[in-house]
């Protein structure tokens, strides 16, 4: 099941190459790792970014 966030990827995007460090708050399982990790990385696949040029980093994972 994919649930589409548009507003909030919107205003991602929008933020896009403005050299400002953006964070996304919320709360727990409010859906920011869905966010960034499938939907913003989607968007940037299919807008010609190469998925080798893109890093995601788990911090959760102890050996990051």
């Amino acid at each position: 099941m994919n649930i589409n966030r548009d507003y909030y990827l919107n205003k991602l995007i929008n933020a896009r190459g403005l050299g400002m460090i953006k964070i996304l708050t919320g709360v727990r399982r409010c859906g920011k790792s869905y966010l960034l990790f499938t939907l913003f990385k989607e968007w940037l696949i299919d807008n010609g970014v190469k998925e080798d040029h893109i890093i995601a980093i788990n911090l959760e994972n102890r050996a990051n």
